[in-house]
């Protein structure tokens, strides 16, 4: 491959999906770029699903992505749309399903966690119970921003910012921005509040009264 400022920029190599995907990934889309130090871990047996690939993502330097086992969670994915990119010490759990939908970014070291451990009851080592699972889907065009946690069972909205350090545990709605540990509603995008204000304000006043319950 020649070199050109985009490859000089990125430092990485540009990696084609031919004649087949490396190992542990089912599919890898054209014009994908992964650092020399990404890092895949498969847990569980023979009943391991792969990592999807669209066209364009970028993963950089000390990304680890998890791969989970069929046996253990029929949910069991991870799947990446066109022009994600994940940036640096990123971590991608697809243990319990993880779907991150086109146009995404994942800033430096947020966690995307659908796998978690029960704590509840007997043994009392919480490394002695059975991992929890819920299927994560952040939607087109969000950004989770640095150090961010998002958990399990969790839908980040289309073009939803989760602000730096935020730890997501619910819902967050389209175009909204949820800062804070728990992430609550900050405001809407400007530019997006009244696009659809009447759909938009009815959305807030059902994610109010969805967290008004959980306490």
């Amino acid at each position: 491959m020649s070199a050109n400022h985009e490859d000089a920029f990125f430092g990485l190599p540009e990696v084609w999906p031919r004649p087949a995907p490396p190992p542990g990934f089912d599919r890898i889309g054209e014009g994908v770029r992964i650092a020399g130090t990404v890092t895949l871990y498969r847990r569980g047996g023979d009943r391991r699903r792969g990592i999807t690939l669209g066209d364009g993502v970028v993963l950089f330097d000390q990304v680890r992505l998890v791969v989970g086992d069929l046996a253990l969670n029929h949910q069991a994915d991870l799947v990446l749309g066109d022009r994600v990119w994940v940036n640096t010490g990123a971590y991608l759990s697809g243990e319990g399903g993880l779907l991150i939908e086109d146009g995404v970014l994942i800033g430096p070291g947020a966690r995307i966690l659908s796998a978690g451990h029960g704590i509840d009851g007997p043994p009392e080592n919480i490394i002695d119970h059975a991992l929890t699972y819920g299927a994560i889907r952040i939607c087109r065009g969000a950004w989770i921003g640095a150090g961010a946690s998002v958990l399990e069972g969790v839908t980040i909205g289309k073009g939803a910012v989760v602000g730096a350090g935020a730890v997501v545990t619910r819902d967050i709605p389209p175009f909204a921005i949820a800062t804070g540990n728990p992430a609550r509603f900050l405001r809407w995008r400007k530019g997006f509040e009244t696009r659809d204000s009447a759909g938009a304000a009815g959305r807030l006043r059902k994610w109010l009264r969805y967290v008004m319950r959980r306490f």
